[in-house]
Protein backbone atom coordinates (compact mmCIF):
# COMPACT_ATOMS: atom_id res chain seq x y z
CA UNK A 1 0.00 0.00 0.00
CA UNK A 2 1.38 3.45 -0.95
CA UNK A 3 2.13 6.29 1.44
CA UNK A 4 -1.06 8.08 0.30
CA UNK A 5 -3.11 6.25 2.93
CA UNK A 6 -0.56 7.06 5.63
CA UNK A 7 -0.63 10.73 4.63
CA UNK A 8 -4.44 10.70 4.72
CA UNK A 9 -4.53 9.10 8.19
CA UNK A 10 -1.84 11.48 9.49
CA UNK A 11 -3.62 14.50 8.05
CA UNK A 12 -6.93 13.45 9.58
CA UNK A 13 -5.39 12.84 13.02
CA UNK A 14 -3.39 16.07 12.95
CA UNK A 15 -6.45 18.01 11.83
CA UNK A 16 -8.61 16.65 14.65
CA UNK A 17 -6.06 17.54 17.33
CA UNK A 18 -5.60 21.02 15.85
CA UNK A 19 -9.35 21.63 15.59
CA UNK A 20 -9.92 20.58 19.21
CA UNK A 21 -7.21 22.98 20.39
CA UNK A 22 -8.52 25.99 18.47
CA UNK A 23 -12.30 25.43 18.29
CA UNK A 24 -13.30 28.31 20.63
CA UNK A 25 -11.69 30.69 18.12
CA UNK A 26 -13.68 29.03 15.33
CA UNK A 27 -16.94 29.55 17.21
CA UNK A 28 -16.29 33.26 17.79
CA UNK A 29 -15.18 33.80 14.19
CA UNK A 30 -18.15 32.00 12.60
CA UNK A 31 -20.67 33.85 14.78
CA UNK A 32 -19.12 37.15 13.76
CA UNK A 33 -19.13 36.16 10.08
CA UNK A 34 -22.88 35.48 10.01
CA UNK A 35 -23.86 38.49 12.14
CA UNK A 36 -25.31 41.09 9.79
CA UNK A 37 -26.11 43.80 12.36
CA UNK A 38 -24.70 45.01 15.67
CA UNK A 39 -27.82 46.99 16.61
CA UNK A 40 -29.39 44.29 18.80
CA UNK A 41 -28.34 44.22 22.45
CA UNK A 42 -27.48 40.54 21.96
CA UNK A 43 -25.18 41.28 19.03
CA UNK A 44 -21.44 40.92 19.46
CA UNK A 45 -19.84 44.39 19.40
CA UNK A 46 -16.29 43.05 19.24
CA UNK A 47 -14.25 39.86 19.49
CA UNK A 48 -13.79 40.38 23.23
CA UNK A 49 -17.51 41.09 23.65
CA UNK A 50 -18.27 37.81 21.90
CA UNK A 51 -16.10 35.88 24.34
CA UNK A 52 -17.77 37.58 27.30
CA UNK A 53 -21.33 37.01 26.08
CA UNK A 54 -20.76 33.37 25.17
CA UNK A 55 -19.34 32.72 28.65
CA UNK A 56 -22.21 34.60 30.32
CA UNK A 57 -25.09 33.15 28.28
CA UNK A 58 -23.89 29.64 27.43
CA UNK A 59 -20.93 28.86 29.64
CA UNK A 60 -17.67 27.34 28.48
CA UNK A 61 -19.59 24.69 26.53
CA UNK A 62 -20.87 27.48 24.27
CA UNK A 63 -17.42 27.69 22.73
CA UNK A 64 -17.72 24.07 21.68
CA UNK A 65 -21.11 24.18 19.94
CA UNK A 66 -20.91 21.76 17.03
CA UNK A 67 -17.50 20.38 18.05
CA UNK A 68 -18.48 16.79 17.20
CA UNK A 69 -19.43 17.61 13.62
CA UNK A 70 -16.31 19.79 13.35
CA UNK A 71 -13.99 16.96 14.43
CA UNK A 72 -15.75 14.58 12.05
CA UNK A 73 -15.59 17.19 9.30
CA UNK A 74 -11.93 18.04 9.73
CA UNK A 75 -10.94 14.36 9.86
CA UNK A 76 -12.77 13.65 6.60
CA UNK A 77 -11.60 16.91 5.00
CA UNK A 78 -7.94 16.47 5.89
CA UNK A 79 -7.99 12.78 5.04
CA UNK A 80 -9.47 13.35 1.58
CA UNK A 81 -7.30 16.38 0.88
CA UNK A 82 -4.00 14.80 1.86
CA UNK A 83 -4.84 11.58 0.00
CA UNK A 84 -5.59 13.36 -3.28
CA UNK A 85 -2.82 15.92 -2.84
CA UNK A 86 -0.13 13.29 -2.23
CA UNK A 87 -1.47 11.12 -5.05
CA UNK A 88 -1.33 13.97 -7.57
CA UNK A 89 2.04 15.06 -6.19
CA UNK A 90 3.37 11.53 -6.66
CA UNK A 91 2.25 11.55 -10.29
CA UNK A 92 4.02 14.86 -10.92
CA UNK A 93 7.22 13.73 -9.19
CA UNK A 94 7.24 10.43 -11.08
CA UNK A 95 6.97 12.32 -14.34
CA UNK A 96 9.64 14.82 -13.33
CA UNK A 97 12.51 12.43 -14.13
CA UNK A 98 14.58 12.92 -11.01
CA UNK A 99 13.47 16.43 -10.04
CA UNK A 100 12.71 16.31 -6.30
CA UNK A 101 10.44 19.31 -5.75
CA UNK A 102 7.27 20.35 -7.58
CA UNK A 103 7.16 23.56 -9.58
CA UNK A 104 4.77 26.37 -8.63
CA UNK A 105 2.33 25.32 -11.38
CA UNK A 106 2.43 21.70 -10.22
CA UNK A 107 1.83 22.75 -6.60
CA UNK A 108 -1.17 24.84 -7.67
CA UNK A 109 -2.57 22.04 -9.83
CA UNK A 110 -2.25 19.48 -7.04
CA UNK A 111 -3.90 21.88 -4.61
CA UNK A 112 -6.74 22.67 -7.01
CA UNK A 113 -7.60 19.05 -7.75
CA UNK A 114 -7.39 17.99 -4.11
CA UNK A 115 -9.31 21.07 -2.96
CA UNK A 116 -12.15 20.63 -5.45
CA UNK A 117 -12.62 16.97 -4.54
CA UNK A 118 -12.59 17.83 -0.84
CA UNK A 119 -15.05 20.74 -1.16
CA UNK A 120 -17.63 18.67 -3.04
CA UNK A 121 -17.38 15.62 -0.79
CA UNK A 122 -17.40 17.46 2.55
CA UNK A 123 -19.74 20.44 2.00
CA UNK A 124 -22.73 18.71 3.70
CA UNK A 125 -20.66 18.19 6.84
CA UNK A 126 -19.73 21.87 7.06
CA UNK A 127 -23.29 23.03 6.40
CA UNK A 128 -24.38 21.00 9.43
CA UNK A 129 -21.46 22.27 11.49
CA UNK A 130 -22.11 25.93 10.65
CA UNK A 131 -25.74 25.63 11.72
CA UNK A 132 -24.73 23.92 14.95
CA UNK A 133 -22.07 26.52 15.73
CA UNK A 134 -24.03 29.76 15.31
CA UNK A 135 -26.08 31.25 18.11
CA UNK A 136 -29.21 31.68 15.99
CA UNK A 137 -30.12 31.66 12.33
CA UNK A 138 -30.44 34.99 10.46
CA UNK A 139 -33.80 33.69 9.22
CA UNK A 140 -34.97 33.64 12.84
CA UNK A 141 -34.18 37.19 13.97
CA UNK A 142 -36.88 37.03 16.65
CA UNK A 143 -35.33 34.00 18.28
CA UNK A 144 -34.36 34.33 21.91
CA UNK A 145 -30.69 34.35 22.93
CA UNK A 146 -29.09 31.00 23.47
CA UNK A 147 -28.35 27.83 21.51
CA UNK A 148 -30.60 27.09 18.56
CA UNK A 149 -32.53 23.88 18.12
CA UNK A 150 -29.88 22.78 15.68
CA UNK A 151 -27.25 23.00 18.42
CA UNK A 152 -29.29 20.71 20.62
CA UNK A 153 -29.66 18.15 17.85
CA UNK A 154 -26.97 15.65 16.96
CA UNK A 155 -25.13 15.62 13.64
CA UNK A 156 -27.49 13.26 11.81
CA UNK A 157 -30.58 14.85 13.36
CA UNK A 158 -29.45 18.26 12.16
CA UNK A 159 -28.71 16.88 8.68
CA UNK A 160 -32.18 15.28 8.48
CA UNK A 161 -33.75 18.57 9.62
CA UNK A 162 -31.95 20.42 6.82
CA UNK A 163 -33.10 17.86 4.23
CA UNK A 164 -36.68 18.05 5.52
CA UNK A 165 -36.81 21.85 5.40
CA UNK A 166 -34.62 22.63 2.37
CA UNK A 167 -34.31 19.35 0.49
CA UNK A 168 -31.07 17.53 -0.28
CA UNK A 169 -29.80 20.67 -2.00
CA UNK A 170 -29.81 22.32 1.42
CA UNK A 171 -26.75 20.25 2.29
CA UNK A 172 -24.92 21.85 -0.62
CA UNK A 173 -25.66 25.48 0.21
CA UNK A 174 -22.50 27.51 -0.14
CA UNK A 175 -20.89 24.97 -2.49
CA UNK A 176 -20.02 27.66 -5.08
CA UNK A 177 -18.01 29.86 -2.69
CA UNK A 178 -16.56 26.64 -1.25
CA UNK A 179 -15.27 25.72 -4.70
CA UNK A 180 -13.97 29.25 -5.22
CA UNK A 181 -12.17 28.87 -1.90
CA UNK A 182 -10.19 26.01 -3.45
CA UNK A 183 -7.75 28.85 -4.08
CA UNK A 184 -7.17 28.97 -0.30
CA UNK A 185 -5.33 25.64 -0.06
CA UNK A 186 -3.73 26.32 -3.44
CA UNK A 187 -2.14 29.45 -2.00
CA UNK A 188 -1.40 27.67 1.29
CA UNK A 189 0.28 24.60 -0.14
CA UNK A 190 2.07 26.51 -2.88
CA UNK A 191 3.63 28.82 -0.28
CA UNK A 192 4.27 25.83 1.98
CA UNK A 193 6.02 23.73 -0.69
CA UNK A 194 8.14 26.58 -2.00
CA UNK A 195 9.24 27.71 1.47
CA UNK A 196 9.95 24.11 2.44
CA UNK A 197 12.13 23.68 -0.63
CA UNK A 198 14.11 26.79 0.35
CA UNK A 199 14.52 25.64 3.96
CA UNK A 200 15.51 22.12 2.87
CA UNK A 201 18.54 23.52 1.07
CA UNK A 202 20.06 24.62 4.38
CA UNK A 203 18.84 21.74 6.56
CA UNK A 204 19.16 17.99 6.13
CA UNK A 205 15.88 17.33 7.98
CA UNK A 206 13.16 19.77 8.98
CA UNK A 207 11.93 19.67 12.58
CA UNK A 208 8.33 19.77 13.83
CA UNK A 209 8.88 23.44 14.72
CA UNK A 210 9.99 24.14 11.14
CA UNK A 211 6.77 22.57 9.87
CA UNK A 212 4.82 24.59 12.47
CA UNK A 213 6.29 27.84 11.09
CA UNK A 214 5.76 26.77 7.47
CA UNK A 215 2.14 25.92 8.20
CA UNK A 216 1.55 29.22 10.01
CA UNK A 217 3.03 31.45 7.31
CA UNK A 218 1.34 29.63 4.43
CA UNK A 219 -2.09 29.69 6.08
CA UNK A 220 -1.75 33.36 7.02
CA UNK A 221 -1.24 34.22 3.37
CA UNK A 222 -4.13 32.06 2.17
CA UNK A 223 -6.74 33.19 4.71
CA UNK A 224 -5.92 36.87 4.44
CA UNK A 225 -6.47 36.83 0.68
CA UNK A 226 -9.68 34.75 0.58
CA UNK A 227 -11.53 35.94 3.70
CA UNK A 228 -14.47 37.75 2.00
CA UNK A 229 -15.45 34.47 0.32
CA UNK A 230 -15.26 32.70 3.68
CA UNK A 231 -17.79 35.18 5.09
CA UNK A 232 -20.18 34.67 2.15
CA UNK A 233 -19.83 30.89 2.38
CA UNK A 234 -20.68 30.85 6.08
CA UNK A 235 -23.77 32.97 5.51
CA UNK A 236 -24.95 30.92 2.54
CA UNK A 237 -24.62 27.71 4.55
CA UNK A 238 -27.22 28.97 7.02
CA UNK A 239 -30.97 28.66 6.52
CA UNK A 240 -31.72 31.38 3.99
CA UNK A 241 -34.27 34.10 4.75
CA UNK A 242 -37.53 34.30 2.79
CA UNK A 243 -36.81 38.00 2.23
CA UNK A 244 -35.18 38.71 -1.11
CA UNK A 245 -33.28 41.59 0.53
CA UNK A 246 -31.65 39.30 3.10
CA UNK A 247 -31.22 36.17 0.96
CA UNK A 248 -28.00 35.61 -0.99
CA UNK A 249 -28.84 34.21 -4.43
CA UNK A 250 -25.22 33.88 -5.53
CA UNK A 251 -21.70 34.65 -4.42
CA UNK A 252 -21.67 38.02 -6.20
CA UNK A 253 -25.12 38.82 -4.82
CA UNK A 254 -23.81 38.08 -1.33
CA UNK A 255 -20.71 40.23 -1.79
CA UNK A 256 -22.78 43.12 -3.21
CA UNK A 257 -25.35 43.00 -0.40
CA UNK A 258 -22.66 42.92 2.27
CA UNK A 259 -20.92 45.92 0.69
CA UNK A 260 -24.25 47.77 0.37
CA UNK A 261 -25.54 47.08 3.88
CA UNK A 262 -22.37 46.73 5.96
CA UNK A 263 -19.59 48.30 3.97
CA UNK A 264 -16.16 46.83 3.27
CA UNK A 265 -15.68 45.98 6.94
CA UNK A 266 -18.61 43.56 6.63
CA UNK A 267 -16.48 41.38 4.37
CA UNK A 268 -13.93 41.03 7.15
CA UNK A 269 -16.10 40.37 10.20
CA UNK A 270 -14.37 38.01 12.61
CA UNK A 271 -11.10 38.10 10.67
CA UNK A 272 -8.97 38.62 13.79
CA UNK A 273 -9.98 35.36 15.44
CA UNK A 274 -10.19 33.59 12.07
CA UNK A 275 -6.61 34.48 11.21
CA UNK A 276 -5.38 33.37 14.63
CA UNK A 277 -7.44 30.16 14.47
CA UNK A 278 -6.44 29.37 10.87
CA UNK A 279 -2.75 29.98 11.47
CA UNK A 280 -2.67 27.91 14.67
CA UNK A 281 -4.80 25.11 13.18
CA UNK A 282 -2.67 24.87 10.06
CA UNK A 283 0.59 25.10 11.99
CA UNK A 284 -0.50 22.43 14.48
CA UNK A 285 -1.81 20.24 11.67
CA UNK A 286 1.48 20.29 9.79
CA UNK A 287 3.46 19.71 12.98
CA UNK A 288 1.24 16.87 14.22
CA UNK A 289 0.96 15.38 10.73
CA UNK A 290 4.68 14.72 10.63
CA UNK A 291 4.39 12.90 13.97
CA UNK A 292 1.28 10.94 13.02
CA UNK A 293 2.70 10.05 9.59
CA UNK A 294 5.39 7.84 11.12
CA UNK A 295 2.85 6.27 13.50
CA UNK A 296 0.44 5.63 10.62
CA UNK A 297 3.14 3.93 8.53
CA UNK A 298 4.15 1.74 11.48
CA UNK A 299 0.49 0.81 12.03
CA UNK A 300 0.10 -0.14 8.36
CA UNK A 301 3.29 -2.20 8.52
CA UNK A 302 2.01 -3.93 11.67
CA UNK A 303 -1.28 -4.71 9.91
CA UNK A 304 0.73 -5.98 6.93
CA UNK A 305 -0.85 -3.41 4.65
CA UNK A 306 2.52 -1.89 3.83
CA UNK A 307 6.14 -3.00 3.64
CA UNK A 308 9.15 -1.20 5.01
CA UNK A 309 9.82 1.60 7.48
CA UNK A 310 8.54 5.16 7.20
CA UNK A 311 10.04 7.19 4.38
CA UNK A 312 10.47 10.93 4.52
CA UNK A 313 7.03 12.48 4.31
CA UNK A 314 6.16 15.39 2.13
Amino acid sequence: MSDNVAHALAGAAGGMVSMALTYPLTTVSVRHQVQKSTVSKDAYKSQLDAFRKIIKEEGVQGFYSGINSALFGIAVTQGIYYYFYEKVKGIFEEAAEGRKNMTVVESMSAGALAGAATAIMTNPIWVVNTRQTVKKQPADEDAKPGPTAAQKLGFFQTALKIVKEDGVQGLFQGIVPALILVINPIIQYTVFEQLKAVMSKSKKALSSFDFFLLGAVSKLAATGITYPYIVVKSRMQLKQSASSEARYNSVMDGLNKILKNEGVKGLYKGIETKLLQSVLTSAFTFAFKEFFFEKAVLALVFLRLREGAPTASS
